[in-house]
């Protein structure tokens, strides 16, 4: 089958396919309606080693990310999720009111980490469903790692201080709307191209090639 009879094919169809496409991107907004809305509240913190403050900038900054990433880890403890919950914030602990197992697993999934690689500095970002809430555990986590951090890589050689202070969202980013909606119009564009292609053939709209 030629490119041509495809090109033809939806270029005949195309009103089909843009439907497929706006009503696959309705039904992904839908789909994600379901879900919580979250907000966020995004910080960034520097990760200095101490002893090679007065090292080569490379070497330094290897060492930072090294440290981060760790950190970065950490994070997502229970250990260090103990130390925020104790760390005399105003967070509402009833939300992890749940069994072991899904404690962590929510933990998780309202904790972002990423390290900033070139920076030597870890970016935090915390979901939560109430956007004061996200900003409270988000300054829980800071306070954490800037006072407490040392004790989980090695000692006082390490400094961490907050750069940026914790940021909040205007609007909910889970589910991430937009994104969703684009992704479902893709599938639907796919998906239409490809019923445009069989129904053609069906009704045998055009000669097929040798």
């Amino acid at each position: 089958m030629s490119e041509e009879y495809y090109g033809q094919t939806i270029a005949k169809n195309w009103r089909v396919i843009f439907l497929f496409g706006v009503a696959s991107a309705i039904v992904g907004v839908i789909i994600s309606l379901f879900f919580p809305l979250r907000y966020s509240s995004s910080m960034r913190l520097l990760i200095i080693q101490k002893q090679l403050s007065q090292a080569d900038p490379y070497t330094a900054i290897k060492a930072s990310e090294s440290l981060a990433d760790n950190l970065g880890q950490i994070i997502y403890t229970t250990s260090f999720f103990d130390m925020v919950m104790n760390a005399h914030f105003n967070i509402d602990k009833t939300v992890f009111d749940v069994d072991e197992i899904k404690k962590r697993r929510l933990w998780r999934e309202m904790i972002e980490t990423q390290v900033i690689r070139g920076t030597g500095m870890l970016s935090v970002t915390v979901y939560h469903e109430d956007v004061d809430q996200a900003t409270q555990i988000a300054r829980a986590v800071a306070y954490v790692l800037t006072t407490q951090g040392s004790q989980y890589v090695g000692g006082g050689d390490l400094q961490v201080k907050l750069v940026d202070e914790p940021l909040q969202s205007k609007f909910p980013v889970r589910p991430n709307l937009p994104a969703n909606a684009l992704m479902g119009f893709v599938l639907g564009i796919i998906a239409g191209s490809g019923f445009a292609i069989l129904e053609s053939r069906k009704k045998g709209l055009f000669s097929m090639p040798d």
